[in-house]
């Protein structure tokens, strides 16, 4: 009965040779369960033998042994049986070929005959033999078929006990031939690669007795195979996965693998057979031991040249590296003479070969002799092949680290294959051993420390390309002196190379690669494979110091995203990654924080030591430094004394200078600011930044944007630092930052200082920063204490630097042509004027306009300010209010008139009345946008007028009072120009009070009968009139006469403005609309002239004297009635000079509005004057063909006007 362990089947054997097949269930501990018997199978294969011998032999067959076949030597083939004549029968128990591949094991069902191998030939010797092999006991005409009494087969290896020999048995022993040719001459008449797999070495030896029983000799559990095999315990590369299986089967698992493979880990395979005189030990020697053997007996360079055709050039030069390097796992030690000899064997250019290029010797002429066309050949272009040497220190590194590259480092506790064997909780533990993983380091440094030598002592092809330059930087100069060196070390071996590669004809293409550039090719592989093996055994030292400190404790200080991190690494990824050296250097990190934490173990000298020699890669000597800080800087936290806390804080900070660039500043730093030692906080992120980019890529305008940018964002990743202490100290909560790195929150400790504490350590930050020559840092700097509002602060320590940078933070490029005239923008202080400029842009000009105010540059500010009262926006929530905009035309106005106040000579005198005109023409703009906004909300207020289609009246005021408030949205985006706000808003809604204010601003130059003054005059008449009848009229006339009425009176029509008003207020009056007063007109006009009669009575003359305007003598007779109210009230400034009363008496006396630089002075001929006039508008009355009745009190008042002015007695009236 056997068992197959893996599939968890029952074989047995009869005596009657029938084979049963019995499963154990899934776990193999179940109930037996039979699901196949088989019973004719030796028939099944003799069926188609024919002849008596055929039936003779068959009859006397039987099966002498069953084995079960590991998966990893077959997936389909389950069993094998050997037959008494030597013969192996393979078994399955699938129904088909496809079960059992792709991982899909089915049940057995079946059992079945797949192939028979023959027996193994008697008398002919193969595989790996030196010298001549007899069979003992046998004569040449003696039957050669084998009689097997007994047989055993484990891993590859099959031994049976032949009993054919007359004198004595012998052992025929069949085992996996590892060599790579036959050494058979003939052709087999297949491929070699066909054949390798099937090829078997046959030996054979001479037993006393009959063989009872064999079983393979397990290497001891304590022994270095035992913890070196347990690094292949889970690769599934080998055909099996980890699940605690025994020692045994793990053995056995990988003896099938073969010699080759396996060699550098297990010692010789022993097997042991008892026999019925007793036992025999068997030891098999490996490829490796052969070689030993040859190279310790001194044997004929002829056999050393077999053994290297024989196994290959590659694995023969493998296998002399592991005994150069003693890292071949033997029973006795290996002399340095066999090393040396070794050595020796591996650098001979006649044993490895040369490095060539690819088909060198295989191209041949394209041209034909024969007659006809000829298409040529394909030629393919030729690739360097290294030489064997370069071969088989591939396959031993590749060996080396074959069990661990591509697994992860790190697991979980709970078991490899257990579902949380990934997950972030449990324990953190390594894969591998601790003793694992030192037996590996110990043969990964003995190779490469080999390979040192060797080009120390420039051997090989090392010494050959020693004068060619750096080996590992890729920068080797050739040259025709390094081809005669190369011929010259190897000597006559290049010449037959080359003297073989020769053909017939004598024009020769020049290859592309030299035999020197080859070499330097080669020896810079080497040189790669050397600096991996290095990294590898450093990286397997880190690991075990981790293992030896508790990983689990090392890793608890990590957040959830490291440890997934390091649980995902790979020990590829350690070796060769970016990221791997950054989980190594955290892990470093956390090994000495156990030394010199407050509760630490030690000192960082302790670890350092271990760190340095094992790891120099991972741990340098800027690393040593670095915790040396860490160190002082946990003595500073600890200790009370003010004087012993800063010279500590000191010591750490010239360490840390000393190596900016592997300094962790995110974890000094804040020490650092514990200790209050903002000198570090401040230099060391700078002199990182300088370490990080020492050629200044981010200030370079001359290099591609995108490496501008990439140094811009490293640096800023330095300067993060100190603004984060800038905030913690500003007592603000930490935020998302624009370079995506989230700032701690304020420590306790800064919580608990006092305001002045904080303003000094703010002080003290900002001046150290402005000592530094970083124009980067400068601007990020001013940034920062801008977005943390510590404008005070940098407007009062800022550098040179700051007005540029303001400058340059306010510039945007102008979009389209500004609409200031009177000054060059060169005179901005910006470079601009007007244009787009966005929230954060206007800030910083607002701290420009501060900066200037306060350096007393009145001009320069007032230039600022003119470009933020100009500012335009592409969004409408970020755009300026026309408030804000008059408060900054304010304050420039206010800036310009104390340039000028200081007797300034560089100011220009035309600054100060741009700005006053572009305020004036604001206050325009802000009237307009409150009169439309008014508009807009009487339309929007309930009708309650008595319109017949009252839903078409709401329509309309609906859609007028949108296009009202769209209107005025759109007049407070940016300053108007006075153009734009007459054509495009103060016309189209019948602005006109606002009109003749803007052209009274504009300094309108037509004529005083100019059509525009009058029509827009005539209109805001009637829309007074409309509004509020002629009180309304004479109102508006008042205000807005006054306002714009000149000296000369060029602008104010009055003859228009009272002939429509008397007109108006006749046809009102007689159609009982209003009932206007005489005087209402007259008054009017005399405000409208401010108080001037004489203006508005020579209007009144000149309208009297035109018969054609005045037909009617009604219209006549009521501007008489004004003219008489205008004479009176020049007669009455007469009177209030007669009487030495103040303007404001008479004011009171007439009812009138005078001032006293408004009140004509009467002259000599004053009184002749209102004498004459009131005697000619006497007459003038007389003339009207009314009823007396209509005109008599207008006479009359004519008449005492005159009689008053005669005599000074009779104002009794007045």
């Amino acid at each position: 009965m056997v068992i197959d362990n893996e599939r968890n089947i029952l074989y047995t054997r009869t005596e009657e040779m029938k084979l049963q097949v019995f499963v154990l269930g899934p776990t193999g501990d179940g109930p037996l369960k039979k699901v196949a018997e088989e019973r004719n199978l030796i028939s099944q294969k003799d069926g188609k033998s024919t002849g008596s011998r055929a039936t003779n032999r068959s009859s006397k067959l039987s099966i002498v042994s069953i084995s079960p076949l590991s998966m990893v030597e077959s997936k389909w083939l389950h069993l094998v049986a050997v037959l008494s004549d030597g013969r192996r029968m393979y078994l399955s128990t699938a129904p088909s070929a496809n079960s059992g591949f792709n991982g899909n094991y089915l049940q057995p069902s079946c059992l079945k005959a797949v192939t028979t191998r023959p027996s193994p030939p008697l008398g002919v010797s193969s595989g790996l033999a030196f010298g001549a092999m007899s069979l003992p006991g046998r004569s040449q005409n003696e039957d050669l078929t084998m009689k097997v009494e007994a047989a055993y087969y484990s891993a590859g290896t099959l031994i049976l006990s032949d009993s054919s020999p007359t004198i004595s048995s012998s052992l025929i022993i069949v085992t996996k031939d590892s060599t790579t040719q036959s050494s058979m001459t003939g052709s087999l008449g297949m491929s070699s690669r066909s054949s390798r797999a099937l090829r078997e070495s046959i030996s054979s030896i001479p037993i006393e007795g009959r063989m009872l029983f064999v079983a393979d000799v397990l290497p001891l559990p304590d022994k270095e195979s035992t913890m070196e095999q347990s690094l292949y315990s889970e690769l599934a590369f080998c055909g099996f996965e980890f699940s605690g299986e025994s020692f045994e089967k793990t053995s056995v698992k990988l003896w099938v693998r073969g010699d080759l493979p396996t060699q550098h880990l297990f010692p010789r395979r022993r097997i042991v057979v008892f026999s019925t005189m007793g036992m025999m030990e068997l030891v098999f020697n490996r490829p490796v031991d052969i070689l030993r053997r040859l190279l310790e007996s001194n044997s004929p360079r002829a056999l050393l040249e077999d053994f290297f055709n024989r196994f290959g050039a590659g694995e023969a030069a493998a296998m002399c590296l592991m005994l150069a390097a003693k890292m071949a796992h033997t029973e006795n030690l290996i002399s340095n003479f066999v090393a040396e000899k070794a050595a020796e064997a591996f650098e001979d250019p006649r044993l490895v070969g040369m490095p060539q290029l690819d088909g060198s010797t295989t191209l041949s002429n394209a041209r034909t002799t024969t007659s006809g066309f000829s298409m040529g050949q394909v030629v393919q272009e030729a690739e360097p092949v290294f030489s064997g040497a370069h071969e088989g220190l591939c396959l031993c590194t590749a060996r080396l680290l074959f069990p661990l590259w591509e697994l992860p480092v790190v697991a979980t506790k709970g078991g490899l294959d257990s579902p949380d064997a990934k997950s972030e909780s449990g324990i953190v533990v390594c894969r591998l051993s601790v003793g694992a993983m030192h037996v590996l380091e110990n043969k990964i440094r003995s190779l490469e420390r080999f390979l040192r030598s060797r080009r120390n002592q420039r051997r090989g092809l090392y010494g050959c390309v020693a004068g060619l330059g750096d080996l590992t930087g890729g920068s080797i100069l050739y040259g025709t002196s390094s081809d005669n060196m190369v011929r010259n070390v190897f000597g006559s071996y290049y010449r037959n190379v080359e003297s073989s590669e020769g053909g017939t004809s004598n024009k020769r293409q020049r290859p592309p690669y030299t035999p020197a550039e080859l070499a330097a090719m080669e020896v810079r592989g080497m040189e790669c494979i050397r600096q991996l093996l290095l990294r590898s055994g450093e990286a397997l030292f880190l690991l075990q110091l981790a293992s030896q400190h508790h990983l689990t404790r090392l890793v608890q200080g990590f957040d959830a995203n490291l440890k997934q991190l390091l649980l995902q690494l790979t020990f590829h990824h350690l070796v060769c990654s970016e990221e791997g050296d950054h989980l190594a250097t955290r892990l470093i990190s956390a090994l000495m924080e156990y030394y010199t934490g407050p509760d630490g173990r030690g000192t960082v000298d302790d670890i350092s030591g271990r760190l340095r020699e094992g790891c120099p890669s991972y741990y340098k000597e800027s690393d040593y430094k670095f915790y040396l800080a860490v160190e002082c800087l946990e003595k500073a936290a600890i200790t009370h004394d003010n004087d012993e806390k800063e010279n500590l804080a000191r010591e750490a900070f010239n360490l840390l200078s000393k190596v900016p660039e592997s300094a962790d500043l995110r974890t000094v730093c804040k020490r650092f600011e514990d200790l209050r030692f903002y000198e570090a906080v401040v230099r060391l992120p700078l002199q990182k930044a300088q370490a990080i980019d020492p050629a200044g890529d981010a200030l370079n305008e001359q290099i591609e944007i995108g490496i501008r940018q990439q140094a811009l964002v490293q640096r800023e990743q330095c300067y993060v630092i100190i603004y984060s202490a800038l905030r913690s100290l500003k007592g603000e909560e930490p935020s998302q930052r624009e370079f995506g790195s989230i700032v701690r929150s304020a420590s306790s400790s800064q919580s608990n200082l006092d305001k002045a504490s904080r303003k000094k350590y703010i002080s003290q930050i900002v001046q150290l920063g402005v000592q530094s020559t970083d124009r980067a840092f400068h601007e990020y700097l001013y940034r920062t204490m801008i977005d943390l509002g510590l404008e005070n602060e940098l407007l009062e320590y800022g550098g040179p630097d700051l007005v540029p940078f303001l400058q340059k933070a306010g510039r945007e490029p102008i979009q389209e042509a500004g609409a200031v005239s009177g000054v060059a923008s060169a005179a901005s202080p910006t470079g601009q004027t007007g244009g787009t400029v966005k929230s954060d842009q206007a800030k910083y000009l607002g701290l420009l306009a501060r900066y200037y105010v306060l350096k007393r540059q009145h001009v320069l500010a007032a230039h600022v300010l003119l470009r933020l009262a100009e500012r335009r926006s592409g969004d409408f929530q970020d755009t300026p209010t026309l408030e804000q905009r008059r408060q900054y035309l304010s304050n420039a106005v206010l800036q310009a008139k104390n340039a000028s106040n200081n007797n300034n000579s560089a100011f220009d005198s035309g600054l100060l009345d741009l700005l006053e005109g572009k305020l004036a023409v604001l206050q325009f703009q802000m009237k307009i946008k409150d009169e439309l906004e008014a508009m807009a909300l009487r339309l929007e207020e309930p009708s309650t007028s008595n319109e017949p289609f009252p839903d078409r009246t709401l329509i309309t005021d609906t859609n007028l009072a949108s296009t009202l408030k769209e209107k005025a949205k759109e007049i407070s985006l940016d300053l108007k120009s006075i153009t734009q706000l007459y054509n495009d808003f103060a016309v189209p809604f019948e602005l006109w009070e606002i009109c003749l204010e803007m052209l009274y601003f504009a300094n309108y130059n037509g004529d005083a009968d100019s059509t525009i003054i009058k029509e827009t005059w005539a209109r805001l008449v009637d829309q007074a009139l409309s509004k509020g009848g002629i009180a309304e009229a004479c109102n508006v006339l008042k205000r807005v006469g006054s306002h714009v009425y000149p000296v000369d009176g060029s602008l104010l029509p009055l003859d228009t403005l009272c002939l429509h008003l008397e007109k108006a207020a006749l046809e009102r009056l007689v159609s009982g609309v209003e009932s206007v007063g005489d005087e209402d007109i007259a008054r009017a006009l005399l405000a409208a002239c401010k108080g001037s009669p004489e203006p508005v009575l020579n209007t009144y003359e000149q309208l009297l004297s035109n018969g054609a305007i005045l037909p009617s003598p009604n219209l006549r007779l009521r501007l008489l009635r004004s003219v008489l109210v205008v004479l009176s009230e020049w007669a009455m400034s007469f009177f209030a000079q007669r009487i030495g009363t103040s303007a404001s008496g008479a004011s009171l006396i007439l009812g009138g509005t005078f001032s006293s630089d408004q009140t004509t002075i009467i002259n000599q001929g004053f009184r002749d004057k209102i004498t004459s006039a009131a005697n000619r508008y006497m007459t003038e009355v007389r003339r009207l063909a009314l009823p007396q009745n209509q005109t008599e009190a207008v006479y009359r008042g004519f008449r005492e006007l005159e009689e008053s002015l005669i005599s000074p007695y009779s104002f009794d009236r007045f």
